[in-house]
């Protein structure tokens, strides 16, 4: 039996809406370099005449933040009024120049502010509590960017790139995913900003549907109730990839939760 969908936000992504009682939205990630402006255009245009309602792309360098400023241009031009993510890793800089020409801005807390580097050390409680104000630090003018160009933040947890401090503390685990995106989502609630959706993924179906189901708990747990966006990383092309992605989507689906897909 499909159990009633969870009760969300309602999150803004320029004119579309996610969460509450919207539908589920569709969403797709180009495969093109986001320098290279002509075959993403041409890409979008596949996706629009499919009915993607979302579409993400990366952003690697300074370059591509200029190149979207183009591609925006463009599509208005041709009359698609797509919204487009940005997604960001390893520099907090690029999601900050990005937020002007992108209508949601997707960073892994793994990599935002944290390191990976696979050392092994013990945090005492005050250590850990310094590295999240580092992060705090670094999180705000971010925040105050997507407040600036209303913007909305998907605070997407990658399974494969917890930081390190993540990691020693918590471990390879679903509690680790969820712990690492709940530190942003409490910064981002301290500091004002809601326009927020997350995600869990792992290229492990299983550790993928653990971990979402820990996050509405611990949510709940704090009365929060941020929209979701479901997804299996890396899960391969051709029968395998699409029965693994139904495995982790279909059941969550099932269970009433998530928002986009």
């Amino acid at each position: 039996m499909i159990k009633k969908r969870r009760n969300t936000n309602t999150v803004s992504i320029g004119d579309l809406r996610i969460g509450g009682n919207q539908p589920i939205r569709i969403q797709s990630m180009l495969t093109s370099e986001t320098t290279n402006v002509e075959a993403c255009i041409q890409e979008i245009k596949r996706l629009d005449a499919e009915g993607c309602e979302i579409i993400r792309l990366t952003v690697p360098n300074q370059k591509s933040v200029e190149s979207l400023a183009v591609i925006k241009k463009k599509m208005k031009n041709i009359g698609i009024n797509r919204p487009l993510v940005a997604d960001v890793h390893f520099n907090p800089k690029l999601a900050i120049n990005v937020c002007e020409f992108v209508e949601k801005v997707r960073i892994n807390p793994g990599n935002f502010a944290d390191q990976k580097k696979f050392k092994k050390r013990e945090y005492s409680d005050r250590e850990y509590e310094e590295e999240l104000e580092k992060i705090e630090k670094t999180i705000i003018p971010l925040i105050k960017n997507l407040k600036k160009y209303r913007c909305a933040l998907r605070i997407g947890t990658n399974h494969g790139s917890l930081s390190d401090r993540i990691m020693n503390r918590f471990g390879d685990t679903s509690i680790g995913m969820v712990e690492s995106a709940m530190e942003y989502l409490r910064i981002c609630k301290k500091n004002k900003f809601e326009n927020i959706i997350l995600s869990m993924k792992s290229s492990n179906a299983l550790v993928m549907i653990d971990s979402y189901r820990l996050l509405v708990q611990t949510m709940n747990s704090e009365k929060m109730f941020f929209p979701l966006h479901l997804g299996v990383t890396e899960a391969g092309s051709g029968l395998d990839g699409r029965i693994k992605s139904a495995i982790g989507i279909g059941t969550l689906l099932c269970e009433g939760l998530g928002d986009t897909i």
